[in-house]
């Protein structure tokens, strides 16, 4: 069972990286960092970022907002 505390911290944690998913301060930048633009590496840190997050979510958090709601 996940405490309050630490629920409301996940739903922040997905929040945020569901507003960083989409890099819209970059929109315009043609700036090439080792070959690729800079919004790819944004992508590509967003990515390890989120799995990341999920793994460990998937190890403490598991069903939350899931369990109990059928009680």
């Amino acid at each position: 069972m996940v405490s309050r505390v630490e629920g409301y911290g996940w739903w922040m944690t997905f929040t945020v990286l569901i507003v960083l998913a989409v890099p819209w301060f970059l929109w315009g930048v043609d700036r090439v960092v080792v070959g690729l633009p800079v919004w790819v590496w944004w992508h590509v840190g967003w990515m390890a970022l989120a799995s990341l997050c999920f793994r460990l979510f998937a190890r403490r958090a598991w069903g939350l907002g899931i369990e109990g709601a059928s009680e």
